[in-house]
């Protein structure tokens, strides 16, 4: 479980980062390695994050406890 943890968090934390560079610089890391956000593989690496993140939500309580 601990790995599942991490790599959700490894995830979430590209993500925020990609958002981070199309809010300041207009540059989505992810659509320029894959051709376009339209892409499969795109699209895919947005998915993958999106249910990372949708996981992490789980983990809310457990970090609201420490």
């Amino acid at each position: 479980m601990k790995a599942l943890n991490l790599i959700s968090l490894v995830l979430v934390i590209l993500g925020g980062l990609n958002w981070l560079s199309v809010g300041l610089f207009e540059y989505d890391v992810v659509s320029e390695l894959f051709g376009g956000s339209t892409e499969v593989g795109s699209k895919i690496v947005y998915i993958v994050v999106g249910a990372a993140a949708l996981y992490a939500i789980s983990l809310l309580p457990k970090a609201s406890k420490d």
